[in-house]
């Protein structure tokens, strides 16, 4: 188990086509290899190719904030089969496996929807199932504490005032915690607004705006991390009083770069979203704050006791379920349940 925790970082999907055919979603702020390996003119300044290369990277940002539609960073339905021959369709051993595994879960789940792959990933995939199928507000968010900071946080408060943003933006000095703050009432509300939705058409609506929608859905996002870190603080000082803890807080805090939570955030979260996304470990912290399992099918482990995983894997029975699929545990897409099944259920 602990042997496959450590998983390196996301690199940049881009629009081309990677590992045997599998198309993702190109990420926010990502140039194409067009701009990455233009020529460079070599009667032109050093500081005015560099200065073209920002143009570049700021308008590419200003298309995706100007023009949501096009660039959801959940895609539509589509159907898991074909998806699965389609990007597959090689005669490997890989191919061969990754298309036994969707055939496994087509049984339980009709269709997948595609989830940008940058370091947000498994963020991403996580918070639109949470908005499509959860029933309730997740607790922590339900606790007017939370929105306020809290007390088990001044303990790391000077790292919080280091907090990274997306697109480059930063609170200011001394106002991180302001903006978080923002953010997590912004997901608290967000949750409101799809748990209170009438009908499964309604939610989808309001659930595939957030995604539409760049600004609010990265203040989402790092209302996310901001949940995990609190998690790991509560759980770390849990640990120091002898208390009973989940076996992954053990996993968590036994690597040279996390050994408490001033170095799980400096050196793992802080980095998710930009250099690096979610290891292992670290999905049972996300699936803990949210008390939610995050079941995941895992398809390079087809026909092996780690097809599906569950993060965490010890309220399986009481804590709502998200399905995620993946071919690699770096990249993440959403799966939708066929109506035979969600009837079952």
């Amino acid at each position: 188990m602990t042997s496959s925790m450590k998983v390196p970082p996301k690199k940049e999907a881009s629009l081309s086509n990677q590992d045997g055919g599998r198309s993702r979603i190109c990420p926010a702020g990502t140039p194409t290899s067009e701009e990455n390996n233009s020529e460079e003119d070599l009667y032109r300044a050093a500081e005015d190719i560099e200065r073209e290369r920002q143009e570049k990277s700021r308008s590419h940002t200003a298309s995706l904030l100007h023009n949501p539609e096009e660039q959801s960073s959940v895609a539509a339905p589509e159907c898991l089969l074909s998806y699965g021959q389609r990007e597959w369709k090689g005669d490997t051993t890989k191919s061969h496996l990754i298309r036994k595994g969707y055939e496994a879960i087509a049984q339980t789940f009709e269709s997948l929807r595609r989830v940008r792959g940058d370091n947000y990933c498994a963020l991403r995939a996580t918070l639109f199932q949470l908005l499509l199928q959860s029933c309730k507000v997740p607790a922590r968010l339900q606790d007017p504490d939370m929105i306020k900071f809290p007390k088990q946080m001044q303990s790391v408060q000077d790292l919080v005032d280091q907090w990274r943003f997306p697109f480059g933006s930063s609170a200011g000095e001394g106002r991180a915690v302001e903006r978080l703050q923002r953010c997590l009432k912004l997901l608290r509300t967000k949750c409101q607004e799809a748990v209170w939705c009438v009908d499964t058409a309604e939610r989808e609506r309001v659930c595939e705006q957030v995604f539409e929608d760049t600004p609010c859905e990265y203040e989402l996002l790092e209302a996310l991390k901001f949940l995990m870190l609190h998690t790991a603080v509560q759980l770390h000082t849990d640990m120091q009083l002898g208390s009973e803890v989940p076996e992954f807080c053990w996993l968590l805090y036994a690597r040279d770069t996390s050994r408490c939570p001033r170095t799980f955030f400096t050196n793992h979260l802080r980095q998710v979203g930009f250099s690096g996304g979610l290891e292992q470990v670290e999905m049972f912290l996300l699936g803990y704050s949210l008390q939610q399992t995050i079941q995941v099918y895992r398809l390079y482990k087809t026909d092996s006791e780690e097809f599906v995983t569950y993060y965490p894997d010890d309220h399986r029975t009481d804590w709502p379920c998200l399905s995620l699929v993946t071919e690699d545990d770096r990249h993440y897409n959403v799966l939708v349940p066929n109506q035979a099944a969600v009837l079952q259920i």
